[in-house]
């Protein structure tokens, strides 16, 4: 158990007025055991675990799914603030040629009060100066032609720039609605866990970490005897180790569902704004990044690489090699360094699939504390301040 979970629990424990005794893995019942430990509605620690893992799941989800929104969102704004751009240089121009016509209107009309050019050509005393004056009818017809041409294709393009325009705004108003009903089940779900979390006790809590690091060190065994992991020590390209070098400097940050940065992180922000940093710009979301980006076999990740999890896609982690992530692993937990296997894989990405690997690499020296903390957030702390949002 970790020494800030620890200290969570005592001090929750003190707040109570009950005095704890050591929790040793052998008193954690594993699933499918018994009930001596039942938590609220007689269910085991292990039926407690599986149902938190289900709820922060649910919330990632959602949380994932309001972050496509958003990103839809961001670019919608721009398209319709294009359009309307667009629309207003049109409706200028379409100003101007309309005063144009005008004048040119005007002009035909006083010149239908006088001779023909054909007659005067006739009764001119300087037959070449009529034909001058010919000329330069021609060429005020030839712009009159050139401006109605104008004014009608002025109009047309300003009806078509309107239509495109009403359109764009209403799909912003639908993603802006549908953000915020994704907003509002995001917020829906984290209620569920600190539901849940607010009923257990201090010596629950505590069992539930331990339970949760020996399934975590069960499946990371497993993962590494497999052979499914690659060995030795496969070096980053120079983007991936600028990412990495990102990733490690966030650590001990708050996990905040939405957050890109700086202060906060959920687990695609964290990951998006990494490889921003290190100059290759990539998708916001895990969904996006697992299905955008190149796939590559685990024996062959190397760090910088990105570890994608559950069937949804719904977690994202960065690869820092020796079968270690670095990732926002839930609401109530902080960056952190995690076995690979702290979730169930899906499968992992390259986001430059054509970087070369460095010949040479130091990894970024971790602080001693960086793997400390629980790898979903169960603490007395571990329910956000939803209403504040």
């Amino acid at each position: 158990m970790s020494a800030m979970l620890l200290r969570l629990v005592c001090t929750a424990a003190l707040a109570a007025g009950t005095v704890l005794a050591p929790v040793s893995a052998a008193a954690v019942p594993e699933p499918g055991g018994g009930k001596s430990t039942a938590g609220p509605g007689g269910r085991s620690v292990a039926e407690l675990l599986t149902e938190l893992q289900g709820l922060y799941r649910k919330a990632e989800k959602a949380t994932e799914a309001h972050n496509a929104t958003q990103e839809r969102l961001k670019k919608q704004r721009a398209e319709t603030q294009r359009l309307q751009r667009a629309l207003a240089r049109t409706r200028l121009s379409l100003h101007n040629s309309r005063g144009a016509a005008g004048r040119l209107a005007r002009q035909q009309y006083q010149s239908l009060t006088g001779l023909s050019p054909y007659l005067r050509l006739l009764l001119a005393r300087d037959p070449q100066r009529a034909l001058d004056e010919g000329h330069v009818i021609g060429q005020l017809a030839r712009q009159r032609a050139e401006t109605v041409g104008r004014l009608t294709a002025g109009e047309r393009e300003a009806r078509e720039l309107a239509g495109r325009a009403r359109k764009a705004l209403a799909v912003r108003t639908a993603l802006t609605e549908r953000s915020r009903k994704q907003r509002d089940e995001v917020r829906r779900r984290l209620r569920e866990v600190e539901k849940l979390l607010a009923s257990l006790t201090a010596e629950q809590l505590a069992a539930l970490a331990e339970l949760e690091r020996s399934r975590i060190a069960k499946a990371q065994k497993e993962l590494v005897t497999s052979g499914a992991l690659s060995h030795g020590s496969t070096h980053p390209s120079a983007a991936g180790a600028r990412a990495v070098r990102y990733a490690v400097q966030q650590l001990g940050k708050p996990y905040e569902w939405g957050a890109e940065g700086p202060a906060t992180y959920d687990c695609s922000g964290l990951t998006s704004k990494a490889w921003g940093a290190a100059g290759t710009p990539i998708p916001r979301t895990s969904q996006e990044q697992w299905a955008r980006l190149k796939r590559v076999p685990l024996v062959e990740l190397r760090p910088g690489d990105l570890v994608v999890y559950f069937p949804e896609a719904t977690h994202v982690a960065l690869y820092l090699g020796d079968g270690k992530v670095v990732q926002a692993p839930h609401p109530g937990a902080r960056i952190k360094v995690s076995p690979i296997a702290a979730n169930p894989v899906l499968g992992a990405v390259r986001p430059d699939p054509g970087g070369k690997s460095l010949r040479r690499y130091v990894p970024p020296e971790l602080p001693e504390w960086a793997a400390q903390g629980s790898d979903a957030g169960y603490s007395a702390a571990g329910a956000p301040e939803t209403s504040a949002r």
